[in-house]
């Protein structure tokens, strides 16, 4: 919990403008309430005003520091339509599906971060990931090198020695399921950004695989080796390393046996995982027999931030999703 309560000071810090686009969802609205109350961020619901009131209403949450916008009735919505038709155009959009499309909230949302009249945009209570995302990719679209929208957790291990005193972020686990070595390049990158901005801490970056150096022969290891030279082509002033074992990239004692010299292997507390049935698999594990707190999914990635949430989640996840995103939001400034 000491993670998330650095992370919710800092977004405290320099308040950023973060929209709801799911503005009369009942946790989204008693969210909204906590988060103005705590100064974690300044908040923008979308939807229908009379419906949003209502909604707080019978919830009795308190919700009058919040910005409440209708896309529909918006000043914004006909600049924003053009926006997107010029956008998408090329895509076989014309004018009149422009309209349509921005009427959805995820798109206006995306649209106003886009835009900077927003700082970051929270869905997903109602809304699949899916569909999220396809409105962030056609309108945020990636961040400048990056080639790929990609998810991390942050893993906090209990009693554990390994990573940064048992923190860990392990990327991807919930979007890419067979990413190629350049798009595993660039969620090692991207991931480094989300461990030093959410986790303020230096990123020893490990490309997982079944090989350590050679140790075996497969295309599959060739990826990860292929991986790791992009990668550090692309970013030569983080410390990534590969391809690793798991072992080989936790412990100390290993990684002196099977990699010697690395500055990271036997102390990397970012793990990148080959695939998504690895990455999938590797959090839940840890979750469950370790009994860490898992956080996230986090989108990374992306050139403004825009984060999901489970369709199963509590008042508090959203809460904290926010403040994640506000804190994102801090450093594309």
């Amino acid at each position: 919990m000491e993670i998330l309560k650095g992370i919710i000071e800092k977004a405290k810090s320099d308040r950023r403008k973060i929209v709801l686009a799911e503005g009369t969802e009942p946790r989204t609205v008693k969210a909204a309430e906590m988060i103005i109350k705590d100064g974690i961020a300044e908040i923008i619901l979308l939807g229908n005003k009379d419906e949003i009131k209502s909604k707080a209403k019978e919830l009795n949450a308190d919700i009058e520091g919040a910005e409440i916008i209708d896309p529909i009735s918006s000043p914004l919505f006909e600049s924003y339509a053009k926006r997107y038709y010029e956008l998408r155009k090329n895509k076989g959009v014309d004018l009149n599906k422009a309209y349509e499309i921005i009427k959805n909230p995820l798109y206006f949302g995306c649209m106003m971060v886009q835009n900077d009249d927003a700082d970051g945009m929270v869905a997903g209570a109602i809304n699949t990931t899916a569909d999220l995302l396809r409105a962030a990719f056609q309108i945020i679209k990636t961040a400048p090198n990056i080639s790929i929208v990609s998810s991390a957790f942050i893993m906090i291990v209990p009693d554990c020695g390994y990573g940064s005193d048992g923190v860990f972020l392990f990327a991807d686990c919930a979007i890419n399921p067979n990413p190629n070595a350049e798009e595993l390049a660039s969620i090692a990158v991207a991931s480094a950004k989300t461990a030093s901005t959410l986790l303020g801490i230096e990123p020893r970056v490990a490309m997982l695989s079944f090989s350590t150096k050679g140790s075996a022969q497969h295309e599959l290891v060739d990826k990860v080796v292929n991986a790791t030279r992009i990668a550090k082509e692309m970013a030569p002033e983080i410390l990534i390393d590969g391809e690793l074992q798991a072992d080989a990239a936790m412990v100390p004692s290993v990684a002196s046996l099977k990699s010697p010299g690395s500055k990271v292997a036997g102390s990397a507390n970012v793990l990148i995982f080959p695939d998504l049935q690895s990455g999938n698999i590797g959090y839940k594990l840890v979750q469950r027999l370790a009994k860490a707190q898992a956080i996230g999914p986090i989108s990374q990635g992306l050139n403004k931030p825009i984060n999901d949430l489970s369709r199963g989640c509590s008042t508090e996840d959203i809460y904290n999703v926010v403040a994640i995103t506000a804190v994102q939001a801090q450093a594309n400034k």
